[in-house]
């Protein structure tokens, strides 16, 4: 079968992009009139940021020894907080083009996605990109890789996405190396057939449409479907007919037929948005088989509520978040209900990226205003009666006297970095609670380091703090961990002596007074004032940690007066006092969107 399968893998921002748009170039799928960068990056944050969001697969064409091939080439996005969508683009090829930056080496995120391809058994072919760039260290480069794979450095191929230079010796090099689609159990040169009653296909991804209702992304392992061909979800059990089937090139074109070894879309027309799922099976109606192998579901590590400003959008939150569902399906989100704040959901997301993507797709495609809560992660509480429970809202975390024992999530973190900053980078480790194993020379000039540390500390602003004190020379990955036990708080924050759910966080004891005095400065810098009097405060372990006092906006109620007795500017002044006394008893301080945002952005 002259098909060939394959993904880019590497580090964020070492030119996956960048080479995808010159593959596409070279094999005239798109028109040089019609070239932009980052073609396949087709969301509008993904252009602003210049990261790739969601994997996106497309076919292209290419001769060699007077041969056409077919290449279905799947971009995949180089943050660790979208490794999922790598993971998920890994099962539905055959080989992976491991990318690395000439000018960077090696990145920890390069293993972990090398590791995730080698799991999924891919062939693997290194490339050293940007190769023309004046500071470029192509040799010291390919050493590193020849010592990661443990191949002759004559092996790794040379790009550069920029100029061109390269691609076309990269594309006859997937031709030869990489094999032709293999079959549901990995086999090589399987039998096919190629009737539409032996269709079997692994959805890796799917969209939904008001017009067309859910499109599957599927990479078809036998058999053949068209259009009007009768097909079911597996797991699901929804049947349905198929109203159009084709390829990307890059965007959806429909064809006659989509056939075994093919990546392509299948519009199902279903518009019940929790049919579909990454992982399913699509078959022919009359197929007795079990389904394929599936996908693991992704835990999520990050959890925040986000509640609409208005108790009128909830519906519209709701049906939003059911939509963005479709296109991301690593995120969560339940139903929850706070006094303050109303009705609104808890969200599991895979990192602070991708919470903060999230957020900011439902505020654009969706226009909604948003309040968001400060991001946690899970624990567990084992309380004094032996019950235990898994908490995900610091709001709903109990009181610190009813409370036996907190168990918290870990993660083991790998950082490599220039040798110059590891004195720094160990005094931020301790900073962070990090437990440091292993480190090993890796490279010219560079250090692994190997180390375990809660994983609320690492959303306390690690990854910052390390591209800081590094220059942005540091590269980091994680991986999730069992739990430990935590000696960990509940701080809340009382504005006018009311608590607010949303600036609630857990905290370690040894820095709640630290985190108290920040946070009160903090709100106090970002609130308005109100016309009375109001205190904000943080508490914790049952007492007022820090405080500060917001007053009241005046107004001279006796400017209008021109003269007379003293006693009536008194008397409306003492009117004014009461009036002012009475406000603060009955009044709340209204905490505007622009607050919460404020808050959030700090962390």
């Amino acid at each position: 079968m002259n098909i060939r399968n394959f993904s880019i893998i590497a580090h964020i921002d070492h030119g996956k992009s960048t080479l995808a748009d010159r593959m596409l170039e070279i094999t005239n799928t798109i028109e040089k009139r019609k070239m932009m960068d980052q073609v396949l990056d087709s969301m509008e944050l993904e252009r602003e940021r210049g990261i790739t969001i969601k994997m996106q697969p497309v076919r292209m064409k290419w001769h060699l020894n007077n041969e056409e091939y077919v290449m279905n080439l799947i971009d995949t996005p180089g943050h660790i907080d979208f490794s999922y969508e790598v993971s998920r683009a890994l099962k539905a090829v055959e080989g992976s083009i491991l990318l690395v930056d000439a000018t960077q080496g090696v990145q920890a995120q390069t293993l972990t996605t090398l590791n995730m391809a080698r799991e999924s058994n891919l062939v693997i072919i290194p490339v050293v990109s940007k190769t023309d760039s004046p500071l470029a260290r192509t040799a010291e480069v390919k050493e590193e890789i020849a010592k990661l794979l443990n191949i002759d450095v004559s092996t790794i191929l040379e790009v550069s996405g920029k100029t061109g230079e390269g691609v076309s010796e990269l594309l006859n090099e997937v031709i030869k190396k990489i094999p032709g689609p293999r079959g549901e159990f990995g086999e090589e040169n399987y039998k096919l057939e190629i009737n539409e009653k032996s269709f079997r296909a692994l959805v890796f991804d799917f969209k939904y449409s008001n017009h067309s209702g859910v499109t599957v992304f599927v990479r078809v392992f036998n058999g053949q479907a068209k259009r009007n061909t009768p097909l079911t979800f597996k797991v699901s059990g929804k049947s349905f007919t198929a109203t159009e089937v084709g390829i990307f090139s890059p965007s959806e074109l429909a064809t006659e037929t989509l056939s075994a070894g093919e990546i392509g879309y299948i519009t199902t027309g279903i518009k019940e948005s929790d049919i579909a799922s990454v992982g399913d099976t699509i078959s022919h109606v009359n197929d007795n088989q079990p389904p394929l192998h599936g996908y693991f579901r992704p835990s999520p590590v990050v959890w925040a509520s986000i509640y609409p400003e208005g108790a009128d959008d909830f519906a519209m939150l709701k049906l939003a978040l059911g939509k963005l569902r479709l296109s991301d399906s690593s995120f969560t989100f339940d139903e929850e209900t706070s006094g303050t704040l109303g009705r609104g959901f808890r969200c599991g997301f895979l990192g602070m990226l991708h919470l903060e993507i999230i957020v900011e797709r439902l505020k654009r495609e969706f226009t909604l205003q948003l309040i968001v809560t400060t991001p946690s992660v899970n624990y567990e509480v084992t309380f004094n009666n032996g019950k235990k429970e898994m908490i995900f809202s610091p709001s709903l975390f109990p009181e610190d006297h009813m409370i036996a024992k907190v168990m918290e999530p870990w993660v083991r973190v790998r950082i490599i970095t220039p040798g110059q900053y590891i004195g720094a980078i160990m005094q931020q480790l301790y900073e962070h609670e990090a437990v440091i194993g292993d480190s090993e020379s890796f490279g010219d000039n560079r250090t692994s380091l190997t180390l375990e540390m809660p994983l609320r500390e690492l959303m306390r602003n690690f990854f910052n703090e390390l591209k800081s004190m590094t220059s942005g020379y540091a590269s980091i990955s994680y991986e999730a961990m069992p739990m430990k036990e935590a000696d960990v708080v509940k701080m809340e924050v009382l504005v006018a002596d009311e608590p607010v759910p949303a600036f609630c966080k857990i905290v370690a004891r040894r820095r709640m007074q630290e985190e108290a005095d920040q946070t009160v400065e903090k709100l106090h810098g970002a609130i308005e004032r109100t016309m009375f009097n109001f205190k904000i405060q943080a508490k914790a372990t049952g007492r007022i940690l820090a405080s500060r006092s917001v007053s009241g906006m005046k107004k001279d109620v006796t400017d209008y007066l021109y003269g007379g007795d003293i006693t009536r500017k008194m008397k409306l002044r003492e009117k004014q006092k009461k009036g002012k006394k009475r406000m603060k008893e009955r009044g709340k301080v209204n905490i505007t969107q622009d607050v919460f945002l404020k808050m959030m952005k700090s962390e």
